[in-house]
């Protein structure tokens, strides 16, 4: 039988009903879309052949006519039935557990900033944790966040404690 929406064929002796294949299908145009919303450089991590690549640089300038860009991430998802999907999909999850990962890292920032504007303790441990930190100037940020959080003014110096301590944290 053919499906006449995408010239295709469909073999019934594989035991796949028609719903079966319009599902994978619906997979595969999903991948795709998952692509094609990548930026370049982590497009780049992914393992993709020229033609692949040349459909999704195209849809990157398709990005503002909707219907085109539907169509066209169609026809990306036409091209990866003949491709062997398993290192595309383990590029795809090895980048969502890195952009996991790095969310993580932040929050953790994030709480490690908040508990030393609150906790006077918590200074002192962080000082004994990160020795080479410039304790004059956190002891400043600390101080200028608190007024700030209590004037109700923009938070400058909250922004700023945050820069300072990210990079103790946070490792590559």
């Amino acid at each position: 039988m053919t499906d006449f929406i995408n010239g295709d064929t469909w073999d019934e002796e594989e035991g796949k009903s028609k719903s079966q294949v319009k599902r994978e299908m619906h997979a595969l145009q999903t991948l795709g879309e998952e692509l094609v919303s990548l930026s370049a450089a982590s497009r780049a991590r992914v393992p993709l052949d020229d033609e692949l690549k040349d459909a999704l640089q195209l849809a990157d300038k398709l990005g503002n006519k909707r219907e085109a860009l539907r169509r066209h991430i169609q026809f990306i998802g036409r091209l990866m039935r003949t491709r062997d999907l398993e290192p595309i999909e383990t590029a795809l999850a090895l980048l969502r557990n890195t952009n996991q990962a790095a969310t993580r890292q932040f929050h953790k920032v994030e709480t490690l900033r908040d508990k030393l504007i609150s906790d006077n303790d918590a200074v002192t441990e962080f000082i004994a944790s990160y020795p080479n930190v410039d304790v004059q100037q956190l002891r400043q940020l600390i101080r200028n966040a608190k007024k700030e959080q209590e004037k109700q003014q923009p938070p400058k110096a909250y922004r700023e404690l945050f820069q300072l301590i990210k990079p103790l944290i946070i490792t590559d």
